[in-house]
């Protein structure tokens, strides 16, 4: 079949930038974007050997897609097969070796040009891979599928507007998808835009967030923070994004004429905004975790900006706002604060997991916010009542517990692909 123009334009691309990409790879590692001890991986070639065996390769983007894998790849380890994870930020290889399960091996995904793509495949030879959300890039798809290495889009997600938008090249992403031979959707509204774009073999699965385990917490440093801390009011946000904060403060404000020894905990998605976050703090008093500053009784803003340690201020505060819904990026995971039985504040962008929150949210009764007046009067709520803030995070959990069996669905269509290629 004839290659798409998109597609072919690609690897064409592609071609011609493959000279330039030691070049371009040790500028992003200059700029903190690469680990420079690790750039070949990006060129694929192997740091470390290939296991005997039955090898499954799970590909995930960034932190959110490596962390919902994370279940999938302990059931699979536990039935004796061999895993190796990729994924692409410098931010998810450091979660990955502190999270990844004991057999489980991690190399950068490389890039996708020809030559890298060709090198990491011939090594690694995987029986399957399994594409994690939506991180679809077209060399290496298309190379693994002419290798004979049966593919699956797990957990997949696609917005309705991305979907619009990949409707522009509807041959190439057709050609692109059709190279899946299963896509597992998070819902049937998912599942049916992926049928639309021309996949094949589409099933819903549900999120496989949903089965992952509550995040983990050093229960020293939980201590120590409660002790800080003892009784005043906790304001939490978590995994803020510019234009979050701007909101998130002003309502600090708000409740401080209520609450005036109210400490707000700032968790930024991007741990490196930690020194703009100081400075948009203005005259609030304001301490940055990073720098080991500790919290006393004058300090208003407590920005955590520091990497791995969601878990620990999930248990830290009965109640939370969740970022990434405020600004239109579609919502950052709800499952993980509602696993800990932290209750849920979200604004009204949740696309990217909008059967969570609409779990979660519906279990609770509330939870919807648009500005810093709801956030201010929500908050206030939530602060006089710890009785039904306890309650609304049992709901909250109870929830969350509704969209579990995803890992179990995904594995059954992954013996369905390994048999199909033995």
């Amino acid at each position: 079949m004839r290659t798409p123009l998109g597609l072919a334009a690609w690897r064409l691309l592609a071609r011609l930038a493959a000279p330039f990409a030691p070049l371009l790879l040790r500028q992003r590692a200059a700029r903190g974007k690469e680990d420079r001890t690790r750039l070949n991986e990006r060129l694929g070639i192997a740091a470390v050997a290939r296991p005997d065996g039955k090898l499954v390769w799970v590909h995930g983007a960034s932190v959110g897609e490596s962390l919902s894998a994370l279940p999938l790849i302990e059931e699979l380890l536990a039935d004796g097969t061999k895993v190796l994870v990729t994924s692409g930020t410098v931010t998810s290889a450091t979660i990955m070796k502190q999270r990844l399960p004991k057999g489980a091996l991690h190399q950068y995904v490389p890039l996708d040009m020809p030559g890298a793509v060709a090198r990491f495949l011939d090594y690694w030879r995987p029986d399957a891979g399994l594409f994690v959300e939506s991180d679809l890039w077209p060399n290496l798809i298309l190379g693994a599928r002419a290798r004979g290495v049966r593919l699956a889009l797990v957990n997949a997600r696609i917005s309705a507007r991305s979907a619009e938008r990949w409707r522009l090249a509807r041959k190439s992403v057709a050609a692109l998808l059709g190279a899946f031979d299963v896509v597992l959707a998070q819902d049937e509204d998912v599942a049916a835009r992926f049928r639309n774009l021309g996949a094949r073999g589409v099933e819903v699965a549900g999120s496989l967030k949903a089965d992952a385990p509550p995040l983990a917490a050093n229960d020293a440093a939980l201590a120590a923070l409660r002790q800080t801390i003892g009784k005043r009011p906790v304001l939490l946000a978590a995994q803020t994004h510019p234009g979050e904060d701007e909101t998130i403060l002003p309502a600090h404000d708000l409740l401080r004429a209520r609450f005036p020894d109210l400490l707000t905990i700032l968790v930024p998605r991007h741990i490196e905004r930690g020194g703009d976050l100081e400075m948009l703090c203005g005259a609030r008093a304001s301490k940055r975790r990073s720098t080991g500053a500790a919290i006393t009784a004058q300090t208003d803003i407590y920005i955590a900006d520091t990497l791995g340690e969601m878990g620990l201020f999930y248990q830290l505060a009965p109640f939370c706002f969740v970022g990434g819904t405020l600004v239109p990026l579609g919502g950052h995971n709800p499952l993980e604060p509602a696993a800990l039985h932290c209750a849920v504040l979200a604004g009204p962008h949740t696309a990217n997991a909008a059967g969570a929150y609409d779990a979660i949210l519906s279990a609770q009764g509330f939870g919807r916010v648009h500005n810093s007046a709801d956030i201010a009067r929500e908050v206030a709520r939530l602060l006089l009542d710890r009785d039904g803030t306890a309650q609304a995070g049992e709901a909250a959990a109870r929830g969350a517990a509704t969209l579990s069996g995803a890992v179990g669905r995904t594995i059954n269509a992954l013996k369905i692909l390994l048999d199909a290629r033995a």
